[in-house]
C-alpha cells in the first residue's frame, strides 16, 4: 500500500484524572474510507477533537504526508486540509447554501465579499457532488440529508484532503443514506482519505475499505474489512463475543393488553389497528416521515387521536403505557438533573407516598437500576449529561421500566448507542417482555426489528401496509412493504 496521508501514533489526552485516549493510533490512505469503531466512552470523540484542533494531545505524534504536524486550532486544520461533517448539522438556516459554504472565508474583492465568485464556485462543488439543490437554496429548506451534503461541499470549497464523517447517517431514512454513500465512494474515488465513524455494522461493511476499533482509549485492532467479521469486531470493541445481542427467547402469548382500532390523526397516519399481547414484542418498521413517532405519542397520550380506540386489558389497565422517546437529550431526560432524580420524576407516587420525597429511597432506587442495567456511573447523584450516549438511554429506559408499566413503548431504543449498551438494552427489553407485560419497539434498524420483534407491523405514508410472523419478516419483505416500490 502507500504510504499513508495521515498517521496519529500513540495519542495520550486526559481530563482531569479521567483518561479519554492512551496509546491510540490510527491511519488515513488516500482514496480509502477508514471506519472507526468503538463503544460510547472509547474515546472516538475526543480523536475528532484532537484532528478537529479543538483539543491538544498530551502526547504521541501527528504526521500529514510523512511530516509531523501540530493542529493547535479549527483554523489549523482546515488548513491542513481536515474537514468534519458532525452528526448535528452546523447549518445556518437564515443563510443560503452558498453563503454557508463559505462562512469561514469569503472570496474577496477590493476589500468587498465577491458574491460573483462565492456562488460559482459553491455552484461548482455543487455539481460535482450531484446534489440536487441549488447554491441560493435557504439553508433552513433542506432536508437533514441535504444539510449533511452542504457541510460535506462546504469542507470541499476549503480543499479538504482528509474528511471526518461523525456518524452521519444517525438521523437519515434508507434512502438517504445511500445517496450520501453516493457522495462518499465518489469523494473516496477522487483521491479523499475519509474517516467514517459509525454504530451501524452494516453501514460500515457497505462503506468502508479499512477499520480501526478503540477500546478504553486504546486502539486495539486495525485492518481490512474484507479479513474480518462482524463477531471479531464486537470482541474488539467490547473485549468479549456478545452473543446475545438479539436475545432468542421463546414467546409465550398470553391474555390480550392492548387493543387499538381504527386509530387517526389528521395529517399523520389513518386507520390503525392491532393488537398487543403480554409476553409480546411487537416491532414497527418504517422510513422516516411513516408516522412511527407520532402513533406513538398517541398510544401514551402525548397527542389527541381524532377517531378510533385504544383499550387496555388485563394487568396493563392498571399499570398503564409508558414511553421511552426518540430523542433521549431533549425529550427523554431532564440532563442535568441527576441519575436519581431523572428516575425519581416519574415514581413520584411511590418514592413520595405523604408528599415528601424520601431522599434514600430515592437513592436506593436508582441503585437498584445502575445495578441492572449496568449503568457506568460514579453513583446516582452523577448528572446524566456527564454520562456517555449509552448510558443515558439506560437511565431514560431504566425510570420508564421502575414504574411498572404494563405496556413499554421503545422509540429508536438503540440509536446511536453502541454495540454493548445495545445488548443491554435488548436483554432488558426481552426480560420484560417475558415477565408479562407487552413491548411496542419502533426501529428503522431492520437487523434490531428482525432480531427482537415477535411479530412486525410496517408502516408507510400513515398507514400499515403488512403485518409479519417471525418466521415471514425478512429484509426484503420489509423493505418492500415500507417503500413505494
Amino acid at each position: 500500500m502507500p504510504p499513508p496521508l495521515l498517521t496519529l501514533t500513540e495519542i495520550r489526552k486526559s481530563f482531569g484524572g479521567a483518561r479519554a485516549l492512551e496509546r491510540a493510533s490510527l491511519e488515513l490512505q488516500r482514496g480509502s474510507v477508514t471506519a472507526l469503531l468503538g463503544e460510547n466512552g472509547a474515546g472516538k470523540s475526543t480523536l475528532v477533537k484532537i484532528l478537529s484542533g479543538i483539543h491538544q494531545p498530551d502526547g504521541g505524534e501527528i504526521h500529514f504526508e510523512g511530516e509531523p504536524i501540530r493542529i493547535a486550532s479549527p483554523e489549523d486544520a482546515r488548513r491542513i486540509g481536515l474537514g468534519v461533517v458532525h452528526q448535528e448539522c452546523l447549518v445556518f438556516d437564515n443563510l443560503s447554501v452558498a453563503e454557508n459554504l463559505f462562512v469561514k472565508v469569503q472570496p474577496a474583492r477590493r476589500g468587498l465579499v465577491d458574491w460573483r465568485s462565492l456562488r460559482t464556485r459553491a455552484a461548482a462543488v455543487l455539481r460535482d457532488l450531484d446534489a440536487d439543490f441549488t447554491a441560493d437554496t435557504p439553508a433552513g429548506r433542506l432536508s437533514i440529508a441535504q444539510k449533511h451534503v452542504v457541510q460535506i461541499a462546504r469542507a470541499l470549497v476549503h480543499e479538504s484532503r482528509v474528511l471526518i464523517l461523525d456518524e452521519p447517517t444517525a438521523s437519515l431514512s434508507q434512502r438517504e443514506c445511500v445517496e450520501l454513500f453516493r457522495i462518499v465512494r465518489k469523494l473516496r474515488d477522487s483521491g479523499c482519505a475519509l474517516l467514517f465513524i459509525s454504530h451501524k455494522f452494516d453501514e460500515v461493511f457497505e462503506i468502508a475499505d479499512r477499520y480501526t476499533v478503540f477500546r478504553d482509549g486504546v486502539s486495539v485492532g486495525a485492518g481490512a474489512m474484507a479479513d474480518v467479521t462482524r463477531d471479531e469486531l464486537v470482541r474488539l470493541m467490547v473485549g468479549r463475543s456478545v452473543d446475545q445481542l438479539f436475545p432468542q427467547l421463546p414467546e409465550i402469548p398470553g391474555e390480550e393488553l392492548l387493543r387499538v382500532d381504527g386509530l387517526a390523526r389528521a395529517g399523520e397516519f389513518a386507520d390503525i389497528s392491532f393488537a398487543l399481547r403480554s409476553g409480546e414484542i411487537l416491532g414497527i418498521y418504517g422510513l422516516v416521515g411513516a408516522g412511527r413517532t407520532e402513533l406513538a405519542q398517541v398510544l401514551f397520550g402525548l397527542q389527541r387521536a381524532d377517531r378510533g380506540t385504544m383499550t387496555l386489558s388485563g394487568a396493563a389497565q392498571s399499570a398503564g403505557v409508558a414511553l421511552v422517546p426518540e430523542d433521549r437529550q431533549t425529550q427523554g431526560g431532564i440532563l442535568p438533573f441527576s441519575i436519581a432524580a431523572n428516575l425519581a420524576l416519574p415514581n413520584l407516587r411511590a418514592l413520595a407516598p405523604h408528599g415528601w420525597c424520601s431522599v434514600p429511597r430515592e437513592a436506593a432506587l436508582a441503585r437498584e437500576w445502575i445495578d441492572k442495567l449496568a449503568i457506568r456511573a460514579q453513583g446516582p447523584e452523577q448528572t446524566v449529561h456527564s454520562l456517555s450516549g449509552g448510558n443515558q438511554q439506560k437511565v431514560v429506559i431504566a425510570k420508564w421500566l421502575a414504574r411498572k408499566p404494563g405496556v413499554l413503548i421503545l422509540d429508536e431504543p438503540t440509536k446511536g448507542i453502541d454495540v454493548g449498551a445495545k445488548a443491554a438494552v435488548h436483554a432488558v427489553t426481552s426480560e420484560f417482555a417475558r415477565a408479562g407485560n407487552g413491548v411496542i419497539m419502533i426501529s428503522s434498524d431492520l437487523p434490531e426489528i428482525l432480531g427482537m420483534s415477535d411479530r412486525v407491523l410496517v408502516m408507510r405514508r400513515g398507514r400499515l401496509r403488512g403485518e409479519f410472523t417471525r418466521a415471514q419478516a425478512t429484509s426484503e419483505a420489509l423493505l418492500r412493504a415500507a417503500s413505494d416500490a
